[in-house]
């Protein structure tokens, strides 16, 4: 079975003094039954996972460079991430792919980067408004997945978010029944790819998360917890998305 994952994107959010939020978050979640990941801004990862100590919660980052050195000055490569402590890294945020023209075959070395330095490679992809008007959603989609997922991928090293780019931040939400399509079309391309393997990796859903609409997000079945930009920044906001996610998990409990 997929542990459930809810994974916060700071963005470019946060100073020390938002640390605090995370010890809220950590004494409100003492042993939580889902994995729980942040990805700070890069300033904050080395202190972040100095904080959670021996806690389970886990450190990403929000981006790294396909290289593993060299002269690319104000990048972070993969395994500088590491060191700092990070197990995750989010490749492909469609902020990334839409601000620096990152492109499908860009994010895939991103996250070869990602796995030869140990970290678990977030892979984000999503349509825009405009195609989904087009009904092109799932060509979109299925055209980020092929190419930005490379060989090798597996349920240890990947997980996949989809994130629709116009319910990002936006406070619009796709009906339960559109994230269903695209879930279920993103697994049973996996499956086509990978075989058996893809029934281990987490699909997660993007956009617009809020206590509000998570329980009925995480009722859906192929989605595997949610990938969270605004409301992870607070505690107050990000814990009833954690709580929401343990209980769908209890639900699936055998």
């Amino acid at each position: 079975m997929r542990r459930k994952l809810a994974a916060g994107n700071w963005k470019m959010n946060g100073t020390a003094a938002s640390l605090s939020e995370v010890e809220a978050l950590i004494a409100a979640h003492p042993s939580p039954g889902v994995e729980i990941l942040l990805c700070p801004p890069a300033t904050l990862v080395g202190r972040l996972a100095a904080l959670k100590g021996q806690h389970s919660l886990m450190v990403g980052g929000q981006d790294c460079h396909a290289k593993a050195s060299g002269a690319h000055t104000g990048d972070v490569a993969a395994a500088q991430l590491a060191d700092a402590g990070a197990t995750h890294v989010i490749v492909g945020h469609s902020e990334r792919r839409a601000d620096h023209g990152e492109s499908d075959e860009a994010v895939a070395d991103k996250a070869r980067a990602a796995w030869s330095a140990g970290l678990v490679a977030v892979i984000c992809l999503g349509e825009t408004l405009a195609e989904r008007e087009a009904g092109r959603t799932l060509e979109v989609v299925g055209r980020q997945l092929d190419a930005s997922v490379p060989e090798g991928a597996t349920g240890l090293n990947t997980v996949v978010a989809y994130e629709p780019v116009w319910a990002i931040g936006t406070g619009l939400t796709p009906t339960s029944e559109q994230i269903a399509e695209v879930h279920d079309f993103l697994r049973s391309r996996l499956s086509a790819r990978l075989g058996a393997d893809a029934a281990h990796v987490r699909l997660l859903y993007g956009g617009s998360v809020k206590a509000s609409n998570a329980a009925e997000i995480f009722a859906i079945p192929e989605v595997d917890g949610a990938l969270v930009g605004g409301a992870s920044l607070r505690a107050a906001d990000f814990s009833p998305i954690v709580k929401a996610l343990e209980q769908a998990a209890e639900i699936e409990l055998p």
